[in-house]
């Protein structure tokens, strides 16, 4: 199993462990993402496209990883991703163009296909 594949396996363990130790919190969690993430002036692969600019600038490898896949799964091309991460990488600097490593990582893992655009 490739690396990031691992952190989403790994994240989605203690996610649903944190859903069992507090339900209720996690509900409401999910609520708010649903309501979030729903089209409404800005459509659902543009606004995660703003969550994966958002999880390069704040470095997080769970959030890449989730985020790239829902990029895909919502129609975002490997052109429209590396775009957002040039953007990360003006917003957030050297430090969000390191975690573009993460990127390249969910990218090679999760494509529909294995050829690298």
């Amino acid at each position: 199993m490739g690396d990031m594949k691992q952190a989403m396996q790994d994240v989605n363990h203690s996610l649903s462990e944190l859903r069992r130790q507090a339900p209720e919190e996690m509900e409401c969690f999910s609520q708010f993402m649903d309501k979030v993430l729903a089209p409404d002036a800005l459509d659902l692969k543009t606004k995660e496209l703003i969550a994966l600019g958002m999880a390069l600038t704040a470095r997080c490898k769970y959030c890449i990883g989730m985020h790239t896949q829902s990029c895909l799964a919502a129609g975002a091309t490997e052109k429209e991703l590396w775009e957002v991460a040039a953007v990360a990488v003006m917003m957030g600097g050297g430090p969000a163009l390191t975690h573009t490593a993460e990127l390249y990582k969910a990218l090679e893992e999760f494509r529909p296909s294995k050829k690298l655009a």
